[in-house]
């Protein structure tokens, strides 16, 4: 795996405008016409880094500080859209059946265009409902109740049509966008090949430029292609022939808008899947397609980059999705426990059953915190990065939606098993969470390395300032070890005079300032003790990806309740007991992680778990003698 696939940053692009008249159905406009006002985030324009700051154990308090709010306007325009969509899911959605029949009715299908769902980030002037990612992230909270319809509409919009949303020119959008924002076509988003997964890069699909230079002749299979049977529009990836400056021939990605009015184009027979049973998935063959050279989107040659923008801007989304899930299945779990009896005991009287009830609710809480947070964050006028952001949602939500499900189900126990409720349904929907969209293997390895990357430039060049003589950087190195060793207490500025975070959570608050330092020293020693070999280390990847993790959702807990108790919000005592219960665990997890960083910890296994899978991979089985053998 090369350090150019992880180390891919994401990158957005201004979209262009044109005065398009909506073309939503009609329940759309109605909630619409009541709502073009002027959409922001109340905070300023600036070049994010927060994550990346932590690996220098640094806390820019002003990035997360205080929690994103919306506007008055904004927060009406969202409560007026969220109650037909809310209806709409609660009396025509019927997620039994297309569990059952495997596909979403067309009567549903329509009442989702007609709701204007299938645009909801495409801007208002292309036909769409122009939302923010903060309301985009909301209205996931509901349609997320059904996994099927989830899936098909953020195929369609999270990445099917985003690479002409993000990357695309105005003529493309003015094409495409309008009858995309109405569903009257779905777009899908082709880029997996049986040949490549994880590592998009090594892709086969090519594209080559017809002699009279109009046309790219696209020829290929993309697998695992939601929508893929039903899509009139497909952001494809195929490689292309590039000429660089030295004059040489050179293969690389490009990314192209392929309609299947175009020919040459055949869909597979359609999955039979675990879960999402409802959304199409299927194999998409390629042969002869002619694809207009004004299709490609950005540059030739610049498609690796798109699919990163594209799969990096959406993840985040899935935080909200999972917390709304986890928010029913509470709803649905507490019923049951506070009215079964066992052992002339109601069930929520028991220590075990109340646990798994604050697990859920602690999940869901921070899931809400990190999604709504960087949400905030990408709201924000300019071009901010959240991708590193973005990937830790994904990863915490997929894992906490998975603990969450199972534990909701096992407070029913054979019911739960059973397809007379929901919970075994919700329990296979989610499972596919920690695997699309990039696996979390891969993106706990973005998330450490490109957390590395940044924090060695840094230290390098502070090498460098102290070999030239620079006293001041002598002296700030000096001052923090002399710090840490006599065991001062860390002091990063959120509490105290100038402090950020609320007095109620201000143990949390030290705890979190804590691992912050702890962390830096690490990351520092790990450089060192590694170098560039670091990529290949991916069980010490995976303990920085997960401290760094923890220390994100330690960051959005802290300053969403420190909102809610400062403005009165109801039952923030709640939140901040919450908060404080969720801090204290991640600390101490954060800092077991890192002793088994350190060099010839104890604590660390990683000798013998790299020994026991390659003997057991060298034999392909499980090799231990079976107990009932004898030797005599």
């Amino acid at each position: 795996m090369s350090l150019n696939r992880l180390f891919a940053l994401t990158h957005t692009f201004k979209a262009g405008r044109n005065v398009i008249q909506p073309r939503i159905g009609q329940r759309g406009k109605e909630v619409l016409s009541h709502l073009q006002v002027q959409r922001s985030i109340k905070t300023n324009s600036r070049n994010l880094a927060y994550a990346k700051d932590l690996f220098l154990g640094k806390v820019n308090k002003r990035e997360v500080f205080p929690y994103p709010e919306i506007g008055n306007e904004e927060l009406e325009e969202i409560t007026q859209l969220v109650a037909p969509v809310e209806k709409f899911f609660n009396e025509d959605v019927d997620s039994k059946r297309i569990d059952h029949e495997a596909k979403i009715p067309p009567e549903t299908l329509n009442g989702l265009k007609e709701l204007g769902l299938f645009g909801i980030q495409i801007p208002e002037e292309y036909g769409g409902l122009g939302l923010s990612n903060t309301m985009y992230a909301r209205l996931g909270e509901i349609t997320s109740l059904d996994g099927s319809i989830a899936v098909t509409l953020a195929a369609h919009q999270a990445i099917g049509l985003k690479g002409i949303l993000i990357a695309g020119n105005e003529e493309q959008k003015t094409k495409y966008l309008p009858k995309l924002a109405t569903g009257e076509h779905i777009a899908a988003f082709c880029l997996t090949e049986p040949g490549s997964g994880s590592d998009a890069a090594s892709i086969q699909t090519r594209a080559t430029l017809t002699e009279d230079g109009k046309h790219y002749l696209l020829n290929g299979s993309k697998i695992w292609i939601s929508n893929g049977g039903m899509a009139d529009i497909m952001t494809v990836f195929a490689r292309t022939e590039v000429v660089d400056k030295d004059g040489q021939k050179k293969d690389k990605i490009s990314a192209f808008i392929v309609e299947r009015a175009f020919g040459g184009i055949t869909s597979g027979k359609p999955e039979d899947k675990l879960g999402i049973r409802g959304s199409q998935t299927c194999e998409v063959t390629f042969e002869d397609t002619k694809v207009p050279v004004e299709n490609v989107i950005g540059e030739v040659g610049g498609g690796f980059k798109v699919a990163m923008n594209i799969l990096n801007s959406g993840r985040f989304s899935m935080g909200s999705a999972g917390a709304g899930m986890i928010k029913k299945l509470i709803e649905l779990t507490s019923e049951y426990a506070g009215t079964r009896k066992q052992f002339n005991k109601k069930l929520s009287d028991f220590g075990m059953i109340q646990e798994k009830f604050a697990v859920m609710a602690m999940n869901a809480f921070v899931m809400e915190s990190m999604a709504y947070l960087t949400a905030g964050m990408m709201d924000r006028p300019g071009l901010p990065d959240c991708s590193l952001e973005a990937a830790m949602v994904k990863v915490f939500s997929s894992e906490g939606g998975w603990i969450c499900v199972s534990e909701a189900l096992q407070v029913l126990g054979g019911l739960g098993y059973t397809k007379n409720y929901p919970y075994e349904r919700y329990l296979r929907d989610c499972r596919i969470l920690l695997i699309f969209e990039g696996t979390n293997e891969i993106l706990r390895m973005y998330i450490a390395l490109t957390g590395m990357q940044y924090a060695g430039k840094i230290l390098t060049g502070k090498l460098k300032e102290m070999k030239k003589g620079n006293v001041g950087v002598v002296f700030d190195l000096l001052g923090r070890r002399l710090r840490q060793t006599l065991g001062k207490p860390q002091d990063l500025g959120l509490t105290g005079n100038d402090g950020v975070v609320h007095p109620s959570l201000e143990e949390s608050a030290k705890k979190f300032e804590e691992n912050v330092v702890l962390f830096s020293n690490t990351v520092e020693n790990l450089l060192y003790r590694f170098g560039k070999t670091i990529v290949d280390e991916q069980l010490v990847l995976k303990r920085v990806a997960d401290v760094l993790i923890n220390l994100y959702a330690m960051t959005a807990v802290l300053s969403r309740a420190t909102r809610s108790i400062s403005i009165g919000l109801r039952n923030h005592d709640h939140e901040v007991l919450l908060a404080n219960t969720f801090c204290s665990d991640a600390y101490f997890k954060n800092n077991f992680l890192m002793t088994q960083l350190q060099k010839n910890s104890p604590e660390n296994n990683d000798a013998n778990i790299k020994k026991i899978a390659q003997e057991v991979l060298e034999k392909r089985a499980y090799i231990c003698s079976h107990p009932l053998e004898r030797t005599f």
